[in-house]
C-alpha cells in the first residue's frame, strides 16, 4: 500500500491528541466543512496528515482572533490559490512543450484594437503611421463657437 499525506490513517481520538484538540471539535469542524475527513463503510472518521495540519492550522487562525467563518474564508481561498497554482504549472509545461514542438510556427503581434495577428518567424509586424489629433477645447465649446478646419 502506497502511504501520503493523504492516506486516512488516524481516528478521531488519535487526530485530536495530534492536533492538540478535543476530539468533539474535530466533529464540529467536520460539520462545518473546515475539515473534511474520509469514512470507513462504518461511517467512522478517518483523518489523514494534510488534515491534522490542517486542524493545527485552525488552530494558529483561532488562536489569533479569527472565528470560524474567518478561518472558513481563509482556507477556502488557501486551496484556490493552490488549484490556481497548479493550473499555471500545468499551463506553463503545456506552453513550453507547445513550443518545442512547433518552435517558430506560433509568433503573434498585437494589432492597434488588441486583435491578435498571427506571424511567420522573423516578420515583423506593420506599424500604423496614422497620426490621430485631439483637441479638448473643440469639444468643449458651444455649437455656435466651433473651431474651423
Amino acid at each position: 500500500m502506497n502511504m501520503d499525506e493523504l492516506t486516512p490513517l488516524f481516528s478521531i481520538t488519535a487526530a485530536a491528541e495530534l492536533a492538540g484538540m478535543h476530539p468533539q471539535t474535530l466533529r464540529q469542524y467536520d460539520r462545518l466543512g473546515l475539515v473534511s475527513p474520509t469514512r470507513t463503510a462504518g461511517k467512522t472518521r478517518r483523518y489523514c496528515l494534510k488534515d491534522v495540519v490542517q486542524l493545527r492550522e485552525i488552530q494558529n487562525l483561532s488562536s489569533q482572533g479569527l472565528n470560524l467563518e474567518g478561518i472558513r474564508r481563509i482556507l477556502e481561498l488557501e486551496s484556490e490559490v493552490q488549484r490556481l497554482s497548479t493550473r499555471v504549472r500545468d499551463l506553463e509545461s503545456a506552453l513550453a512543450d507547445e513550443m518545442l514542438t512547433r518552435s517558430g510556427n506560433r509568433v503573434f503581434a498585437a494589432g492597434t484594437q488588441g486583435d491578435v495577428i498571427p506571424l511567420r518567424a522573423g516578420q515583423r509586424a506593420r506599424k500604423s503611421n496614422q497620426v490621430v489629433v485631439w483637441n479638448p477645447l473643440r469639444w468643449a465649446l458651444p455649437p455656435t463657437m466651433k473651431i474651423e478646419k
